[in-house]
């Protein structure tokens, strides 16, 4: 928890408010019992009513004082912890941006959430007790001593007495409690873990039928950690009684003994009554010190696991290289030399030997089955993983040479699932462009086949986006993610499968839009479709991390058994037929059918349909108007 101070720097001048009033609320708290002292043995015993009324008015007078003290130190410590926790989640928040996305999956989503928010807050709560009782009750237990010696040393042998006791109590019951108050802050992660799916699953869980069993999962997590919870709080609260059951056995003593003491003579009244407090003050800085005993191991804990987050540094080390050193190539184009990458823990590389390069003008795709490596690929390219061999290059420099803020400026990266964020649909837009104008947030959405459904909306771009977009469907999402890419204008352009909730007719027009909009910019795209692929200037398709075939649509077709595979599973015989017939009928003039707006258009009214395996020998669908969509 030491390193964690460091975060009290910029609140050393409120701190030393809060010592230094802690320090007189502690004097005045000493001073009162030799008062009430005098009064008892100089006014009460002798008749002095004068004497009394003038000690008694300072009396309060210093009880006064110290009851200003104490709400003054109430006040700087509650800013100083607040001030503290605030400083603290955003250096955690700051740190966990710069993670890669192995360091997310090492920590994973729930803990990082639980130890931003309740780790921290534990931490701050005993920051709070700390600066109030690391000088309160050292200076009330040492002064309480002190001024209890000072009025009668033999009767502080039962302070002497008791001390031990109350000692070993505080350390055997925080020595149960440490290891469960671990326990207990790894059972509220898997708790917050399942109540997370449960909640942004709560659509699967439904279509499924399966609220039983997420309740099932639910109770079980909750029931373990309150069983945890319950156990350490009943080891915490067996200190109070132990602590009460000495102090009262203490003062009983001190009575017992102070009244031998006064009938020999070696004692006052006034003076065991004040020795009576100061030993009460002595026991209550001991339960304070208890109470500390009893925060301070679960924000140890927390402590433990924040300073894990900040102590984890990303494997991903930012470059450094500038803009004008890199080389005199086209703006946008990427390379990539053999390169492999793993996942932690894998048994196989996700990818290896992946060679290609992408031209600004050109439109790259990838296509392959599932878990072929398609989204870890294109994940590469702006950084959210390091590979493990070979380089990927963007304008020739080496991707890891550069820093990572100008690169990913250089991209307009479109992910599988699209995000939006909570806000209106222009403010979704904007994302992608801090400055975008109104004009230039249209033009986005008209590009993005996203105008229409906008316009239909009751507020058009001010209509507000629910937390993760659950007010838009599916095919709407991923038209406002490509709007959010476009607006930028970024010199590369990544769809990661982000036509798949398209309709045919919807995805044929958006390409033929994006044709026009990024035809200076390198673009990648990964699909499933093959429809989305055919047009593309090189087609690559993977398999078990691989390279299987690289080329056009027709030069895949005569060399490539995998993808022909793939086009076979999703065109129909006729379609099939019709549409490599088109294409080697326009390669002699130079030309793709696919691969202008009008021709991807009219092949998706032609009815190019997509079929699955399974749906083929079921369905047998064909293309309707075939020749109509391809002459």
């Amino acid at each position: 928890m030491k390193k964690l101070f460091a975060f009290l720097k910029p609140y050393r001048l409120p701190i030393g408010f809060v010592l230094a009033l802690v320090f007189l609320q502690s004097l005045s708290d000493l001073y009162l019992p030799t008062l009430m002292s005098d009064i008892v043995d100089h006014g009460i015993v002798q008749g002095d009513t004068s004497y009394i009324f003038k000690i008694g008015g300072f009396m309060l007078l210093v009880a006064a004082a110290g009851g200003l003290c104490s709400i003054a130190a109430s006040y700087f410590s509650a800013k100083v912890a607040a001030g503290f926790g605030k400083l603290l989640r955003g250096k955690v928040f700051t740190h966990v941006e710069n993670f890669s996305l192995q360091e997310f999956d090492k920590l994973g989503t729930a803990s990082l959430i639980t130890r931003t928010t309740n780790d921290i807050t534990q931490v701050q709560q005993v920051l709070t007790m700390m600066m109030r009782m690391m000088v309160s009750a050292p200076m009330m237990c040492i002064g309480g001593i002190i001024m209890a010696v000072s009025k009668d040393a033999k009767l502080s042998l039962v302070i002497v007495a008791v001390i031990p006791v109350l000692a070993a109590a505080i350390f055997l019951i925080a020595r149960q409690g440490m290891p469960l108050f671990k326990a207990q802050q790894k059972k509220l992660d898997h708790l917050n873990l399942v109540l997370r799916e449960g909640l942004t699953g709560i659509r699967v869980i439904r279509s499924f039928n399966r609220i039983e069993h997420e309740q099932t999962r639910f109770r079980a997590a909750n029931r373990d950690l309150t069983d945890t919870a319950t156990k350490v709080n009943r080891i915490m609260a067996a200190m109070m009684p132990v602590m009460m059951l000495v102090m009262n056995l203490a003062s009983v003593a001190i009575v017992w003994f102070g009244g031998i003491r006064i009938d020999g003579g070696h004692m006052q009244v006034g003076d065991l009554m004040a020795f009576l407090q100061y030993a009460m003050q002595i026991m209550f800085s001991l339960i304070m010190v208890s109470m500390m005993f009893v925060m301070i191991p679960r924000a140890s804990v927390s402590a433990a696991r924040i300073n894990e987050v900040l102590d984890m540094v990303p494997d991903m080390k930012d470059g450094d290289r500038a803009h004008a050193e890199q080389a005199q190539l086209h703006k946008g184009y990427v390379e990539f030399q053999d390169v492999a990458f793993s996942y932690p823990g894998a048994e196989k590389p996700a990818l290896s030997g992946i060679s290609f390069h992408a031209r600004p003008g050109e439109t790259t795709a990838i296509i392959g089955g599932t878990g072929s490596g398609k989204t870890t690929l294109i994940s590469l390219i702006p950084r959210f993983y390091d590979v493990d061999q070979g380089r990927i290059l963007v304008d020739g420099v080496d991707v890891r040479e550069l820093p990572q803020a100008d690169l990913r400026s250089k991209i307009g990266f479109v992910p599988q699932k699209a995000v939006l964020f909570t806000g209106t649909i222009a403010d979704n837009i904007r994302y992608g462009k801090e400055g975008a104008t109104m004009d230039e947030i249209k033009h986005a959405a008209e590009t993005a086949q996203a105008s229409g459904f906008i316009g239909e909306m009751k507020d058009g771009y001010d209509s507000v986006i629910a937390q993760g977009g659950t007010n838009v469907s599916g095919g709407q999402k991923q038209r406002l993610s490509i709007a959010r890419a476009l607006v930028r204008r970024p010199e590369i352009y990544v769809f990661d499968d982000s036509f798949s909730a398209l309709d045919f007719k919807t995805d044929a027009l958006l390409r033929a839009a994006l044709k026009r909009e990024t035809g200076e910019a390198t673009v990648l795209i990964v699909a499933q479709r093959v429809t989305t692929v055919m047009d593309a200037d090189r087609i690559i398709v993977l398999e078990d991390g691989e390279i299987a075939g690289m080329g056009t649509h027709r030069e895949l077709m005569n060399i490539c058994a995998v993808y022909r595979e793939i086009v076979s599973s999703q065109l129909s015989e006729t379609a099939l037929r019709e549409a490599m017939g088109a294409e080697e009928a326009d390669s002699g003039n130079g030309e793709g059918s696919l691969s202008d707006a009008g021709g991807s258009a009219q092949q998706t009214e032609a009815g190019f349909t997509l079929r699955n395996s399974a749906d083929a020998s079921e369905a047998g669908f064909v293309s309707r108007n075939a020749k109509e969509g391809t002459s």
